[in-house]
């Protein structure tokens, strides 16, 4: 059993040694902690809506997503117009709320972020709660800033790929930063 063990930690630690990760900025490289295989490092798009610029809330939800331990990659205050936000939210435009959803979404600046760290997509969303609020556990983002689903403060990519497709639309590849983080060996084993 011992060798069996053995050869399972080698071939993770090949595994890991040889297999990187690419995103616009330097590799990353996978490595194998004690306890387990690090998953790879992730960009997400999250999106502060117009209530949640308008009520104050940019600099909660930024001091939520850096305790937590991620990396800004990039932001930035923007006022969106109709062609942007149809792209957007293209899956939308055949609901009966979409003509709603954009006068909403071009009543004021919203705050456009990048955020990396180890699954960061699907932690972020986590961390936004439900898209209803009133669905949204105490502590998340929606659960304790909002009630209701046309005012539910932010926005999260649902997926790496949607995440990737929306940092794409968002910004312009010199807006989006790969710099190292002082605090990351602090982060990550």
């Amino acid at each position: 059993m011992c060798e069996v063990r053995r050869a399972a930690r080698l071939a993770i630690a090949l595994v890991c040694a040889t297999t990187t990760h690419a995103f616009s900025g330097p590799p990353v490289t996978l490595t194998r902690s004690r306890s387990a295989v690090r998953m790879a490092m992730e960009r997400t798009y999250i999106m502060i809506k117009p209530d949640g610029v308008q009520r104050g809330l940019v600099g909660e939800i930024i001091k939520r997503f850096e305790q937590r331990g991620y990396k800004l990659g990039a932001l930035k205050l923007y006022q969106a117009n109709e062609d942007l936000l149809r792209k957007h939210y293209g899956d939308l435009q055949e609901k009966p709320f979409f003509p709603g959803l954009l006068k909403y979404m071009t009543s004021g600046p919203v705050t456009c972020m990048v955020w990396e760290g180890e699954n960061v997509v699907r932690m972020g969303r986590q961390m936004l709660g439900e898209t209803n609020p009133q669905a949204s556990a105490p502590g998340t983002i929606r659960g304790d800033f909002s009630i209701v689903v046309g005012r539910n403060i932010c926005h999260g990519s649902d997926s790496v790929a949607s995440a990737e497709k929306e940092i794409k639309l968002w910004f312009d590849d010199n807006e989006v930063l790969a710099w190292k983080d002082h605090s990351h060996a602090w982060v990550y084993e």
